[in-house]
């Protein structure tokens, strides 16, 4: 008798993982039934922004595989709209609620991938069934709130709370929408994954798109007119609003996996270990937002919700599940955005996180051109490092800039991962050549001038 894989959650780590272990084990060996709450499988919840502006013409473009294609060329059982309501360990099943034909099912499983994903914080005054109130976690939130844009009367006043990866690009969406676009922020700036002083940058470049932000604003309550959200009350004042996009974070999805008796860590994400075992829990695996995973820099557990880790982890797991060796490394927390057409990247640790670490460090900033200054559409490019001192190993690194910038932060996560030094950094052979890299490249620049940071004399 073939052994069973049951699968909760249908996106980037619990396909990634049904998909690997496919690949290793035969249907007559390893039976695979996948849970899915929603409509989709497979999607890229990081263009629901895009898809929302416009920019990107249809959902399902936003979909690396649907259900018919993990059924026919995986031959896996793909169930959506059944959610998961119960997890019992000790019975080795699982109850799952069909959300469209009603009534509840049980099935047995040997093996269990835990891939529920994250779920948006959610502060008690957003807790309202008025219409007009939106997160945007899953493409089913995106596809709820492109028909509230399009509906009668349509929209014309947004407020985003948050500002955040997800706030920063819903409220660019928006303005590309023709909404009038009020960003609301608790702390004093937005994109907190960067320094203060890079992400002043942002701010004015999102103002510069005629968004309105207001940080060091904290939001109350929401007004309610006719069923339809009419106002966001701050201690700032009411701010009208025809839409409201919440994004204020995520935490993992971990509610089921708690009742079950899965150990969770200080982050309040599952612990599990290099291979995407579940601590402690025989015969299950996790993988994805829901998890929390080691910061190779500061040596602690984080939880850091990314498509690209999702994957990664979940392929991790389905090797593992399929009879193979493979391990998850861990993070430094490199990430990309979009902010108008300013591009921003971060890697390793932010000053704060190095201040908590322990480390002692010095930061610099250096300002440089993406192309050679005297080429057509050279633009500035603002590059901030942080070095340990004394030994100058690099902790982390921030760049903002008008184009070209997202993509040298890579160059940036990779000396980090190989726990490189600003001064081993300066001979890097980078490309160069006018229309992309002035001759000193901007990422040499801002090494060389840690290096002077860190000489005693």
């Amino acid at each position: 008798m073939a052994e069973r894989l049951i699968v909760v959650g249908g996106d980037a780590a619990g396909m990634a993982a049904a998909a690997q272990a496919r690949r290793r084990r035969g249907p007559d060996d390893l039976e695979i039934v996948a849970f899915e709450r929603g409509h989709y499988t497979s999607y890229s919840a990081c263009g629901i922004p895009y898809w929302i502006s416009g920019l990107v013409g249809d959902a399902q473009q936003l979909v690396a595989r649907d259900p018919a294609t993990h059924r026919e060329k995986y031959d896996i059982d793909v169930r959506l709209r059944h959610e998961v309501t119960e997890i019992d360990l000790d019975r080795r099943e699982v109850v799952a609620r069909d959300l469209e034909g009603g009534g509840e099912i049980r099935e047995g499983f040997d093996t269990l991938m835990y891939a529920t994903g994250a779920v948006p914080t959610k502060p008690d005054w957003a807790r309202t069934d008025a219409l007009g109130v939106f997160g945007v976690q899953t493409l089913d939130d995106g596809a709820a709130l492109r028909k509230w844009l399009e509906s009668d009367p349509k929209p014309q006043r947004a407020v985003v709370v948050g500002g955040g990866y997800i706030g920063v690009e819903m409220a660019e969406a928006l303005v590309r929408r023709g909404l009038s676009v009020t960003l609301v922020e608790r702390d004093e700036q937005p994109m907190s994954t960067v320094d203060p002083d890079m992400a002043t940058l942002v701010t004015e470049a999102m103002r510069g798109l005629g968004v309105d932000i207001r940080t060091g604003v904290r939001v109350g309550a929401l007004t309610v007119r006719d069923g339809r959200v009419s106002e966001v009350v701050t201690d700032d004042g009411p701010i009208p609003a025809d839409v409201v996009v919440l994004g204020l974070g995520v935490r993992p999805n971990t509610a089921l996996a708690e009742a079950a008796g899965m150990p969770l860590g200080p982050t309040g994400g599952i612990r599990v270990d290099r291979r995407m075992r579940v601590a402690e829990t025989p015969g299950v695996w996790a993988a994805g937002d829901c998890v929390e995973t080691l910061h190779r820099v500061s040596g602690m557990p984080v939880h850091v919700p990314l498509g690209t880790h999702a994957n990664k982890q979940g392929r991790v797991a389905g090797i593992n599940i399929g009879g193979g060796y493979a391990t998850f490394a861990g993070v430094i927390g490199t990430a990309v955005a979009k902010v108008c057409d300013l591009e921003v990247g971060r890697t390793g640790l932010r000053e704060r996180d190095a201040l908590a670490a322990g480390f002692e460090f010095v930061s610099v900033i250096a300002e440089s051109t993406n192309r050679a200054g005297y080429y057509p559409g050279a633009r500035p490019m603002t590059v901030k490092l942080i070095a340990e001192r004394p030994s100058g190993r690099l902790l982390g690194a921030q760049i903002v800039g008008w184009t070209e910038a997202a993509k040298r932060i890579d160059t940036l996560a990779v000396a980090l991962w190989n726990r490189m030094t600003v001064d081993d950094m300066t001979a890097l052979d980078l490309g160069y050549a006018p229309p992309y890299a002035p001759v000193w490249d901007p990422v040499l620049v801002a090494a060389r001038k840690a290096v002077d940071a860190l000489d005693p004399r």
